[in-house]
């Protein structure tokens, strides 16, 4: 008869948040071999792998690492990556709120900390409950069906698999729409100058994304109505107009483009603007480097006078108070964890 099995942590519950990635740090070296990981995804390029691959290895990750490092050294703190800090902001903030009902942890889908190596530390630690949570407001096979496929991967080398949930996409919920208005209002209200228009930009997708089935659009295109009626309450006369950033490639991609409404608008002679970006969970380098940095040199050089690129809700209340609503729904009947 074999002996005992070893003691081992049990019993516990675990919240694991995900954002996209980041690079390990802001030069050529590091930035291609985060770009080579995020752009093997075929969730990511749906191109075949055969047609792919010769591209990406003889030309792309060639050329662009260092254009990306000059973007990212823009951007980079003394705490290192934008969405790195603040996703771990947020996974403190989260374990606060929580306190002993759950371990909270964060990781990258691409990059580090990996989603394999801190789902085995939280099951080290005694989760074998775990709540995945893609912080991905908007559903696209390219974010939250990617961290699942990475989720799967990790689950199928662990023999001692913990309970996994993961957490829907909140585009249209109660409490995202409601933390959206807040913060949207409370930011607005705290500018030096009066925008004209309010510009939701999300990230883009190859248009052809949209007739495969992909529901991104539609998500994108429910939050930015939902909120604008909630904005006209609070803030009469304001515009609120939808737009689509980081295109890349040749293909068609999902439209009005940001940087051609602000060129747009600038010349139709709207001369102030304020951008939220609904669909980041955290700031990050689409948001401080593509639309604070060249976002403002498109506006201005057509005409624009003034723009406020507006924050994520990051770790700030509001966010942090709809993720705490959030997860404690997703995690209602694990140990007695009550929703909110």
């Amino acid at each position: 008869m074999p002996p005992r099995h070893p003691e081992v942590a049990h019993g516990q519950v675990g919240v694991l948040l995900v954002n996209l990635g980041t690079p390990d740090a802001p030069t050529p070296d590091a930035v291609r071999r985060y770009l080579a990981e995020f752009l093997s995804d075929p969730r990511v390029v749906e191109i075949p792998a055969i047609a792919w691959k010769p591209i990406l290895h003889g030309i792309i990750l060639r050329t662009r690492p260092a254009k990306s490092a000059h973007a990212y050294q823009q951007v980079w703190t003394r705490d290192g990556s934008p969405l790195a800090a603040i996703t771990a902001g947020q996974a403190r903030a989260l374990q606060e709120r929580l306190g002993d009902a759950a371990r909270v942890d964060w990781a990258m889908r691409y990059g580090n900390p990996s989603i394999a190596s801190r789902l085995q530390a939280l099951k080290d630690a005694g989760c074998d409950r775990i709540l995945v949570a893609p912080l991905y407001p908007q559903y696209s096979g390219a974010t939250t069906a990617s961290v699942v496929d990475k989720l799967g991967q990790a689950l199928g080398t662990m023999r001692w698999q913990p309970a996994v949930r993961t957490l829907p996409p909140y585009h249209d919920d109660e409490a995202y729409i409601s933390a959206l208005e807040a913060d949207v209002t409370a930011q607005i209200g705290a500018l030096d100058f009066e925008p004209e228009m309010l510009l939701l930009s999300y990230h883009g997708m190859p248009e052809r994304t949209l007739y495969l089935g992909d529901p991104y659009h539609c998500h994108c295109r429910k939050t930015s109505s939902l909120l604008a009626e909630r904005l006209a309450q609070r803030l009469p006369g304001l515009r609120v107009e939808t737009s689509f950033q980081s295109r890349f490639g040749r293909a068609k991609w999902l439209e009005p483009a940001t940087e051609t409404v602000l060129d747009a608008e600038a010349k139709a002679g709207t001369r102030r603007i304020a951008i939220a970006a609904p669909g980041f969970s955290a700031d990050c380098v689409e948001t401080l480097e593509e639309l604070a940095i060249r976002g403002r040199e498109v506006f201005e050089e057509a005409g624009g006078e003034r723009l406020a690129v507006l924050a994520c809700l990051n770790d700030r209340t509001p966010g942090m108070a709809m993720l705490e609503t959030l997860v404690r729904r997703e995690l209602s009947g694990w140990s007695g964890i009550a929703a909110i």
